[in-house]
């Protein structure tokens, strides 16, 4: 049987594993699951419309399935789906998905979410993401396997941010940031390619030496179009996936809304213009 605490409040449609842990003053709320072995510790709010996979810990005054704060919802059952692994640290915020979005806010597996940091509507993190403190992303933001995100950056809603990519602490990220790049600054520029964490992760030499290269040829040289750059690169380096994942990322972006893949796809009317854009050369002092 789940081990409650007397102070807790769980709605009676709320499904509870037998070994999860409801620590004093949490609120669960109405059609929310708590997987095995997860933990609220205290004071943890899952208001409602969220399942929650196994082995989470949820740490005092966060809050997961809110209410998106978009102007568009009107209370429609939308979704916050958690799963296995993740710790959400102190006063984090994780809202619940919107009928424009796809209807589902979506955390994976083994992603650490720090202090203070918020989620918004939509937004899609897969796993072993680690998002340090007070960082901000809008609605419909993309991040993928991997990733660090350094404290109080902000993303500009619909940004997709590539497998292991860096992205520094206090940074204003208005467009898409590649896979294993590196990107600093307000605005953000990228700075470099991420060969530590693609280390981490056991890709082989050859990979981490071609992306290397890529980030060179693509960002650090003068002369050819960054198209013609693509395509030679696409070329040359046709057996390494990561550095057709970079290329893929890129052409994805310029073919987007100001550099972002995903505003491409929206259905509502508040699309932007969509302009030609190129990325930004990387800072070279």
């Amino acid at each position: 049987m789940a081990s409650i605490h007397p102070t807790a409040v769980i709605d009676p449609s709320a499904v509870l594993a037998d070994d999860c842990e409801i620590g004093p003053w949490c609120v669960v709320g109405p059609k929310v699951s708590v997987g095995a072995r997860t933990i609220l510790r205290s004071h943890v709010v899952v208001e409602s419309h969220t399942k929650l996979g196994a082995d989470n810990v949820l740490y005092p005054f966060s809050v997961v399935g809110g209410t998106p704060q978009d102007r568009k919802y009107r209370g429609e059952e939308t979704w916050c789906e958690i799963g296995d692994r993740n710790h959400i640290r102190e006063q984090v915020t994780v809202h619940r998905g919107t009928s424009t979005g796809g209807g589902v806010t979506r955390l994976g597996h083994g992603n650490l979410l720090m202090v203070g940091a918020h989620v918004a509507h939509d937004c899609q993190l897969t796993n072993d993401i680690t998002v340090a403190n007070a960082v901000l992303f809008a609605g419909h933001v993309h991040v993928a396997d991997g990733a660090t995100i350094g404290g109080n950056a902000a993303f500009h809603h619909f940004v997709s941010v590539g497998a292991c990519a860096l992205v520094g602490g206090l940074a204003r990220v208005a467009k898409d940031v590649p896979p294993y790049m590196i990107v600093e600054g307000s605005p953000a520029r990228i700075r470099g390619h991420n060969h530590v964490q693609m280390s981490r992760r056991g890709m082989e030499q050859p990979a981490i030496d071609a992306v290397r290269t890529a980030y060179r040829r693509l960002f650090c040289e003068a002369g050819a179009t960054m198209t013609t750059r693509i395509e030679e690169l696409r070329a040359e380096f046709a057996e390494i996936l990561q550095v057709q994942e970079l290329c893929a990322a890129l052409v994805a972006s310029a073919e987007g809304v100001h550099g972002r893949a995903l505003e491409r796809l929206r259905t509502d009317d508040k699309r932007s213009v969509p302009t030609m854009w190129q990325p930004q050369t990387a800072d070279k002092a």
